[in-house]
């Protein structure tokens, strides 16, 4: 797993189409993708989105749908018709197996497709307060979920770096692994619980490290997305 080298995702997590695009175009070179979350897709909609799309960095388009089953295959057939394609798409893995199912039939490889395990904002204690078994920690869950969504044919989940070693465990070194939470040395946690630093989740086995405010609120963001590849390089 060490000598995996991760990509580095941009997540552009502002309401503000001209502003992420322009970012996305002056990250050109140095981000392998850029992430257009709800902040973005819910302000500008599809128009918001194809101008970040225009800048020619493939896009993880990161809505994180969970409904039942058929309503989720209809917003991702809907998706699938952007004009620029998403190059990733996503759902809730607690949307169960039907769901899941559902959501691959609709992508038809047309994207890749991953299952949100569980948010990096929470940690045991918010697991056990929504009624999830306590006697498991974050990783056991998060496991279970990913073999999951790895038996319903998805290409891979979003996980926290913390919870690397047992996505691996249970889903091999070929199942595609999407991790937040990045924070560089001695950056603000915010509203992260289960971090690392980009080195510490690329040798965990990280394909894509998501990196948001150490880079789009950095003075200088392209220097921020630099140093950081950088760092990721070595």
């Amino acid at each position: 797993m060490g000598s995996r080298k991760a990509e580095i995702c941009v997540a552009l997590d502002t309401q503000d189409a001209d502003r992420a695009a322009a970012l996305a175009a002056a990250l050109r070179g140095l981000a392998a993708y850029v992430k257009v979350g709800m902040e973005l897709f819910y302000a500008a909609g599809p128009a918001g989105y194809a101008k970040v799309a225009r800048a020619g960095i493939p896009v993880f388009l990161d809505l994180k749908l969970h409904d039942i089953p058929n309503t989720v295959a209809q917003g991702l057939d809907s998706l699938m018709r952007l004009p620029i394609r998403p190059a990733i798409v996503n759902v809730h893995a607690t949307g169960g197996q039907a769901m899941m199912e559902a959501a691959r039939a609709a992508v038809a490889g047309r994207a890749r497709l991953v299952a949100v395990t569980l948010l990096t904002s929470l940690d045991g204690d918010d697991l056990a307060a929504t009624g999830f078994d306590t006697a498991r920690d974050t990783a056991a869950h998060v496991a279970q979920l990913a073999s999951l969504a790895q038996s319903c044919g998805l290409d891979g989940v979003v996980c926290s770096p913390r919870d690397l070693a047992s996505v691996r465990a249970a889903c091999g070194e070929d199942f595609l692994t999407i991790v937040p939470g990045i924070r560089p040395p001695g950056s603000d946690m915010a509203d992260q619980k289960r971090i690392a630093t980009p080195q510490a989740a690329q040798r965990a086995g990280a394909n894509i490290v998501v990196i948001g405010r150490p880079i789009t609120q950095a003075a200088d963001p392209v220097e921020a997305a630099r140093a950081l590849a950088a760092q990721l390089a070595r």
